[in-house]
């Protein structure tokens, strides 16, 4: 009779006795059920319940030689894109039997090198990374690990890892080309830090394109909606003549709002305000966000499908690029000089 008043969790070696099968045959049983016969099996998996057997994952790799698991480094989980991401990563691959572990970097490439360790270190036979900025130490631990990587949000062919992303440049280009088009010359720009943040880099330099078209004044600032109220506050106190604002993120767009409705601005009568990323609340808001449209959750997906193709059947993958929207609502108009 079992006994179920010890707290110690039961391992392979005590189904076995327990059963009175090898630990070969438990072995079978749970990995290759359909080669043990019908009673063998029945009393393996009754013995399995009674005790509360639970197989080990660690076990499980010992066995197979595969612990299948993939490690996610992103900048923070305070941010709707990466949550939108990390959703349709993780479902494509539970659908392979893949488990996906996040981590958080903060955007510091020390910190992602180390945490990438401690992934690898657990036995994560995969790496997805945010951006084409990183560390010596990560290049080298990618090299020496000789584990597949493939880094998003970024699309750049010529990169030592595959990337799958969109053209942060052409987006933002892309914004600002809309607002010259509605008659806007000059536009302030809102972004978050570039320090280690070569997205935001790519999308300030889309800008350039049209320096002699279009006049910007720039107001750096935090990636998060306070980020965006504060940088809001400042371009109120410049006193500037731009007629549109251009948040590189809705995120801060969602700041912008907010802190220029409270200071009684009146969107987009008397100025207009355009984001980047199309993030779910950027058409509820009041009023709705005129953006451009980054697919992240296909993303998503496309990163999961070409993990699962590189790990099952050794294929690496080719950069992805992967096409931009330009989404018009309701916080930009068309602006006539009333010179």
């Amino acid at each position: 009779m079992v006994d179920r008043r010890s707290n110690k969790r039961s391992n392979l070696r005590d189904v076995a006795k327990a059963a009175g099968v090898s630990i070969a045959t438990v072995s079978r049983v749970l990995n290759s059920p359909d080669i043990v016969s019908a009673e063998t099996r029945r009393r393996v998996m009754e013995t399995i319940e009674d005790l509360h057997f639970v197989p080990s994952a660690a076990a499980r790799a010992i066995n197979s030689g595969r612990t299948k698991m993939v490690g996610a480094l992103i900048p923070t989980l305070d941010n709707a894109i990466f949550a939108k991401f990390l959703a349709a990563l993780e479902a494509r691959l539970g659908e392979s039997g893949l488990s996906l572990i996040v981590a958080t970097t903060d955007g510091d490439p020390d910190i992602e090198a180390r945490k990438a360790q401690g992934l690898v270190d657990i036995g994560a036979e995969a790496l997805i990374v945010s951006g084409v900025t990183h560390s010596h130490a990560f290049d080298e631990l990618i090299r020496r690990a000789r584990i597949p990587a493939i880094a998003t949000s970024y699309y750049d062919e010529h990169y030592s890892l595959p990337t799958i992303g969109y053209d942060n440049a052409a987006a933002s280009l892309t914004a600002l080309e809309f607002l010259r088009s509605e008659g806007h010359r000059k536009v302030g720009i809102v972004h978050g830090p570039v320090s280690n943040n070569d997205r935001t880099r790519a999308r300030l330099s889309g800008l350039e394109k049209l320096a002699a078209d279009v006049t910007i004044q720039s107001f750096e600032t935090t990636l998060s909606i306070e980020g965006g109220a504060a940088a809001a506050r400042e371009f109120l106190k410049a006193q500037t003549s731009c007629t549109a604002i251009l948040c590189l993120s809705d995120v801060l767009a969602m700041g912008a709002i907010l802190e220029l409705q409270r200071n009684n601005v009146r969107l987009p009568d008397e100025i207009s305000l355009m984001g980047i990323d199309d993030l779910p609340y950027s058409s509820f808001s009041n009023p709705q966000i005129t953006t451009i449209h980054l697919p992240v959750s296909r993303m998503g997906t496309y990163t999961a499908d070409a993990v699962i193709q590189w790990l099952d059947n050794d294929i690496v993958p080719k950069s992805k690029l992967i096409e931009a929207q330009l989404i018009v609502r309701q916080s930009t108009k068309t602006y006539r000089s009333q010179e």
